[in-house]
């Protein structure tokens, strides 16, 4: 990826010290959201690896992954998979426990959303810690994807997420790097 796009897709992220909790520096992407440009831009160099080739699914961590993994789907003819906090969907689902900085939290999926053997991007629009990527790359294999990789925006690189989803096998590409929290 060119230095040009780095440098837009960075220029298009808000920084917000402080939040959710002191010392934190939380990267909000609905700037980048509403910039037609950059958005557009991060959507195309998400998918360019994989354009052309097969890919049945997106599966996007609820609520930002559904804005970009829509997109992504749209651009490469898949479909698009939602996987949502617990509660949320309304047909049988599998479900997940995964950790938090606070505690556990469960996400789930629609059983009959991935067909074994399907191959499935994972799309959010940040990896951090990796808990929520590592429990929905669980609940794909369970219902028997073939994930081709996960995808992100941003890496926290010190959190280690990035390594976490590597070590379960999975591919993972981002965008763009910040230091910190």
């Amino acid at each position: 990826m060119d230095s040009s796009l780095k440098q837009t897709l960075v220029n298009s992220i808000r920084n917000i010290p402080d939040y959710p909790k002191q010392g934190v520096m939380f990267r909000d992407i609905t700037t980048l959201l509403g910039n037609a440009r950059a958005f557009r831009r991060a959507v195309d160099e998400l998918v360019h690896p994989y354009a052309g080739g097969k890919v049945d699914k997106i599966a996007g961590i609820e609520a930002r992954g559904f804005i970009i993994g829509g997109a992504m789907a749209h651009q490469l003819s898949a479909g698009f998979v939602p996987i949502r906090k617990k509660g949320k969907l309304p047909h049988d689902t599998v479900r997940i426990a995964y950790s938090l900085e606070y505690g556990l939290d469960e996400m789930e999926m629609h059983r009959d959303a991935i067909i074994p053997g399907e191959k499935v991007l994972l799309v959010d629009d940040l990896i951090a810690t990796g808990g929520t990527a590592e429990a929905a790359v669980k609940l794909l294999q369970q219902l028997g994807a073939d994930i081709v990789a996960a995808c992100f925006v941003i890496d926290l690189p010190e959190l280690g997420g990035r390594k976490k989803l590597e070590a379960l096998g999975v591919n993972v590409r981002t965008l763009i790097d910040f230091d910190g929290h």
